[in-house]
């Protein structure tokens, strides 16, 4: 008996594209965003991998490389507004980049160049290009983020639905940032990149769990080194814009300290003006004195009242004078104070900007240590992805010893099935003589009785030759059988290492293979079924009973259970009828064969207490 389970369990992969299935129902263009967004993951991890593990700059050759750019432009034209123009419709990639440069001054390099190239001719190689010159600058996160902040800019250019303005816009250029730990050296100029053809790789993606397993740790790492990495890129920015901002405010206080410094020299050249003033009017003082005194002595005291009311009004102008020159000085006198108490707390601004110059300076040398500790990291990361890599080597070697091992396996049940057939050809063979021995047998009683005996002996030889033949069919099914399980096990195990798609596939032709080995081996037991069929009817012609048909029961007739693949019918060989084998599990020699055959329980009842009545 011969019983096939198979049972069909949803794995992860199933619900996954069940998942996606639905999905893609109901919203196409999440669909498409999901999947360019899984893209984009494998595309840049692939890449920092095989670049850490590369140890070198990158060039327009490598293959992970041009992959990842075919993957960003696609990102780019998801939902790009067809736009008219007079050669027709078409989609301009050109258009939202271009419209960085309006964002971010520091693009207009790339731009200038891109326009500059002479070997482009259309927008498509002008995009392709500058994200080339964008990647080599280590800029092209910071530039998509800036692009991807002003929705309302790029809704000129995008349906609502498109990937840069959703959220899986924002994750890509997140993951655009550890780009900026690959230096890559691209020749734009030698490439025609206005006739590339951008199409996807997706061999390159599939790998199997045992390395995704593997790499889980290393990934780690990664991520640990790259968020550090960013985090003191983050700190040197901020230090910088800091750095910027106190050397912008220590050269104003320079410009304002020299323009105190030159107000200060003119107030003293004022000072020194109004000091010789003073004292010119001093000695012009001392000489009309001498002079008036002069007058007196030669004029002998003539005219003196006249004389001393002039002498009287020059004194009085003089005073005035020279009151005036006084407070004049008192008043720069003044200004110059204050401007030395401004250029005193000018001077101490300055020193406390000195101060935090110099503490500024020795975080940056502390930042820079940490730097060179993250860069030693780096180089242990990338000795580990080595270590990985040949790793990764000795899995695909195993891999080959089990694909060789399945071959051998393949060719083994290739032997099998061989035998198979030959035993196959001798069951028939056998059931041709077991044909030929029954005409013998009705020719002879026929023709005369005392030659029952040799026939009873030769079919009696022909029913052990037939159980031998049955016996060792079932030793070879039961050979096969095993042989199945341990080539699905192999299967399985190679069906873990192949990808989801692969698995999928490989579960299609398992299952069918199996619908065709049922079928065949349905086809096995009913031509066996037939066969002992016809064989209880010529025993139905020696015993007299009448041999009940299979088609005829669908219940056991003592039980009455109902017969299905794990029940099976069992014909009695005294009366005829079908049991189930529970109720069928005696054997008994009968009249009409010499050997222990198989009757049912009330039959073995029956022939028990007929021999011990015999007996008797």
């Amino acid at each position: 008996n011969i019983q096939i389970n198979w049972k069909w369990e949803p794995t992860d992969i199933s619900r996954n594209l069940w998942a996606l299935c639905l999905s893609a129902f109901r919203d196409p263009m999440a669909m498409e965003r999901a999947n360019l967004l899984n893209m984009a993951k494998l595309s840049i991890k692939g890449l920092i991998e095989s670049a850490l593990s590369f140890g070198r700059t990158l060039d327009s050759d490598y293959p992970p490389l041009q992959q990842f750019f075919v993957v960003m432009e696609h990102c780019l034209k998801h939902g790009l507004k067809v736009k008219k123009s007079f050669l027709g419709y078409n989609k301009s990639l050109w258009g939202p980049l271009e419209m960085v440069e309006k964002l971010c001054p520091e693009a207009g390099e790339i731009a200038a160049s891109v326009r500059d190239l002479p070997g482009l001719k259309t927008p498509l190689g002008r995009a392709r290009a500058w994200l080339r010159l964008a990647l080599m600058q280590k800029k092209l996160a910071d530039y998509l983020r800036l692009l991807i902040t002003r929705k309302d800019t790029l809704s000129e250019f995008y349906e609502n639905s498109a990937v840069m303005l959703e959220e899986e816009g924002a994750v890509i250029v997140g993951l655009l940032v550890g780009l900026n730990v690959i230096d890559a050296n691209l020749c734009v100029k030698g490439e025609d990149l206005d006739t590339q053809v951008g199409v996807i790789d997706f061999s390159m993606y599939l790998k199997n769990d045992i390395d995704d397993y593997r790499s889980e740790e290393r990934n780690g790492q990664i991520a640990a080194i790259l968020d550090q990495k960013n985090y003191v890129e983050e700190l040197n920015r901020q230090l910088n814009s800091t750095v910027q901002g106190l050397q912008g405010r220590v050269e104003s206080l320079e410009k304002s300290n020299s323009k105190l410094i030159e107000e200060l020299a003119i107030a003293k050249n004022n000072i020194i003006k109004l000091q010789e003033e003073n004292h010119q009017l001093r000695t012009e003082n001392s000489v009309i004195l001498m002079k008036a005194q002069q007058r007196l002595e030669v004029l002998l005291y003539g005219d003196l009242n006249c004389e001393l009311d002039t002498y009287k009004q020059s004194r009085q102008g003089l005073d005035e004078m020279y009151n005036e020159a006084r407070r004049q000085l008192k008043e720069e006198c003044q200004l110059r104070q204050d401007v030395e108490n401004e250029l005193v707390v000018h001077v101490s601004m300055k020193q406390e900007m000195e101060m935090a110059m110099k503490l500024l300076e020795k975080d940056i040398h502390e930042k820079q240590d940490t730097l060179i500790g993250l860069r030693h990291q780096l180089d242990e990361v990338k000795a580990i992805n080595v270590e990985m890599y040949q790793k990764m080597q000795s899995s695909d070697d195993n891999m080959r010893q089990k694909n060789d091992m399945i071959a051998r396996l393949e060719e083994k049940t290739n032997q099998i099935t061989a035998t198979m057939k030959q035993l196959e050809q001798r069951l028939q063979d056998a059931e041709r003589e077991r044909a030929s021995a029954e005409d013998g047998v009705r020719k002879f009683k026929q023709d005369f009785t005392n030659k029952a005996d040799s026939l009873q002996k030769q079919i009696a030889q022909r029913e052990k030759q037939m159980m031998q033949l049955e016996t060792d069919l079932k030793i070879e099914r039961d050979w096969r059988q095993t042989l199945q399980n341990e080539l699905e096990r192999e299967r399985e195990t190679i069906a873990q290492l192949t990808a989801e798609a692969q698995q999928i596939n490989g579960l299609k032709k398992e299952f069918h293979r199996l619908q065709d080995e049922n079928t065949q081996l349905k086809g096995i037991c009913e031509e066996q079924e037939q066969a002992l069929e016809e064989l209880g009817c010529k025993l139905s012609e020696y015993g007299g009973q009448v041999w009940l048909k299979d088609k005829d029961a669908t219940h056991c007739k003592l039980c009455e259970k109902e017969f299905s693949i794990s029940r099976r019918k069992h014909h009695c060989r005294n009366c005829g009828e079908i049991f189930c084998n529970s109720c069928s599990d005696n054997e008994l020699p009968l009249p009409a064969s010499p050997k222990p055959v198989r009757v049912c329980d009330t039959c073995h009842a029956l022939l028990l207490q007929h021999c011990s009545s015999n007996a008797t």
